[in-house]
C-alpha cells in the first residue's frame, strides 16, 4: 500500500480523488489543491495524495528521487520503462480498492495526476477493471500507448478526460499531449482539451477548468 496524505472536504465522503504528483515531488505537492479548487461545501470528496516510491532515475544521472517509473530519454517514445509504469498501475488500483471498501463506488473515484503522474492517471483509469468517475491529466502524455487498444477495459471505453497542457512547456513539449489526445480521440473517448500560456506547470485558468469539470461530473454521478 502506498503512504499518502489524506484530507476530507467533509464527513462521510461520497467521491475520491486520488492525485498523483510529478517526478522529484511527493504527495505534498498538490495538496494546496484542495482549496484552490473552490468547491462548494457541501461537495464531501477525500483527497489522497499518495507517495511515489523512490528509485533511481536514469535520465537524472541515477540520482534516486520519487518517481512512477524511470525515464531513461527526453523523447518519451523512445524507450520506457514498463515494468515500472505496470508496477505503479498495481499499486493505484490498489488505493482504487481501497476506496470501495470504505464505501465509495469506483464511479465516484477520480484519477488526477500531473506530469509522470498525469501519465500514470491515463494508464491507470483506462486500463481499470471497474468503472471510475473520471481521469485528470494535467501536462502529461499517454505512456505504453501502442497497447492500449488491447488492453483498455470496456468499463472505462465512455470516461470522461480531462486533458490540460502548457503551450511552452519545456518537459513534455505539447506536441507529446496532443498526440496522446488525438490517439484517445481516434479510439472514442471523451476528452475534454484546454492548453494555457504557461511552461511545465499548473495556473489559475486551469485550476477553474479543473474546478468546473469537477463540480460538473460529481453533481451527476450523485443524481
Amino acid at each position: 500500500m502506498l503512504t499518502a496524505i489524506e484530507i476530507e472536504t467533509g464527513d462521510n465522503p461520497t467521491h475520491a480523488i486520488i492525485w498523483l504528483h510529478g517526478l522529484g515531488a511527493d504527495g505534498h505537492d498538490f495538496v494546496p489543491i484542495v482549496d484552490e479548487l473552490d468547491l462548494p461545501s457541501e461537495k464531501r470528496i477525500r483527497f489522497i495524495f499518495p507517495h511515489a516510491p523512490e528509485r533511481p532515475v536514469t535520465i537524472n544521472d541515477g540520482y534516486v528521487m520519487r518517481a512512477w517509473y524511470d525515464i531513461y530519454h527526453a523523447d518519451f517514445n523512445h524507450r520506457q520503462d514498463e515494468s515500472g509504469i505496470r508496477e505503479s498501475q498495481q499499486a493505484i488500483d490498489v488505493l482504487i480498492i481501497r476506496e470501495q471498501q470504505r464505501g465509495i463506488p469506483t464511479q465516484h473515484v477520480f484519477l488526477a495526476g500531473f506530469s509522470q503522474g498525469g501519465a500514470m492517471a491515463l494508464q491507470t483509469g483506462l486500463r481499470q477493471a471497474q468503472p471510475l468517475g473520471g481521469i485528470i491529466a494535467l501536462s502529461c502524455y499517454l505512456p505504453l500507448i501502442e497497447t492500449l487498444a488491447t488492453e483498455a477495459s470496456p468499463s472505462n471505453a465512455s470516461i470522461p478526460v480531462l486533458m490540460t497542457h502548457g503551450i511552452n512547456d519545456p518537459v513534455i513539449p505539447i506536441a507529446y499531449a496532443i498526440a496522446s489526445k488525438d490517439k484517445l480521440l481516434a479510439a472514442h473517448y471523451q476528452v475534454d482539451w484546454h492548453q494555457y500560456s504557461m511552461a511545465h506547470t499548473v495556473c489559475g485558468p486551469e485550476i477553474a477548468d479543473i474546478s468546473y469539470w469537477l463540480q460538473r461530473l460529481v453533481d451527476h454521478s450523485a443524481n
